[in-house]
């Protein structure tokens, strides 16, 4: 029965639930600080609802992926696997990296582009505890005044924002709730 819970869990019907998880993603990429739901996967524990559907719709055979701390089990790799075909690395070599904030620490372990290719920098889905619009105060592309979010560590994050037009982007996932952090947004804290 173990075996078979790596072929469960996948889209339903994956051309729709990606083509609207893909819209889910680049709606809060284009609008950060927006929370939005996100769901269609069933991942095995640890992975929240929202991680695993970013995972099952921005990953294929050709995406490098590392899985930090807790959720580098067994049976996620497995499912993973199986779901995306994506090949599993170390940080440096990471497109994309997921898992808490804790696990993912420290920033400079990823790939931060390069000034002749920027793009070529590691996608981080932060597995948090909360998700809210209030906190840190962001503005920037994309963000008509300011937006709030929380977030797992301000003065980190700043200095990520710094490297613009390097540095890594984020998504935010807590249950089936997603938000995004692209390099490009600057970040203070809330009065």
């Amino acid at each position: 029965m173990a075996q078979q819970a790596q072929f469960s869990g996948g889209f339903d019907n994956a051309p729709i639930q990606a083509a609207h998880a893909f819209r889910a993603a680049m709606t809060v990429v284009a609008r950060p600080g927006e929370i939005r739901s996100l769901t269609g996967a069933v991942p095995p524990v640890p992975l929240s609802v929202a991680a695993a559907t970013l995972l099952l719709t921005l990953c294929d055979p050709e995406t490098k992926l590392y899985l930090a701390g807790a959720v580098d089990t067994d049976a996620v790799r497995k499912w993973l696997t199986f779901h995306t075909g994506a090949t599993l690395v170390a940080a440096s070599e990471a497109d994309f990296a997921v898992g808490t904030w804790q696990d993912l620490e420290p920033l400079n372990a990823y790939r931060i582009g390069t000034p002749e290719y920027p793009d070529r920098s590691t996608t981080l889905i932060v597995e948090c505890d909360d998700l809210q619009a209030s906190g840190a105060v962001l503005s920037g592309p994309g963000i008509k005044d300011v937006a709030q979010l929380s977030l797992p560590d301000v003065a980190v994050l700043q200095a990520n924002a710094a490297l613009y037009p390097l540095g890594c982007d984020f998504f935010l996932t807590c249950g089936d709730q997603v938000a995004a952090l692209p390099r490009s947004t600057q970040i203070t804290v809330g009065g």
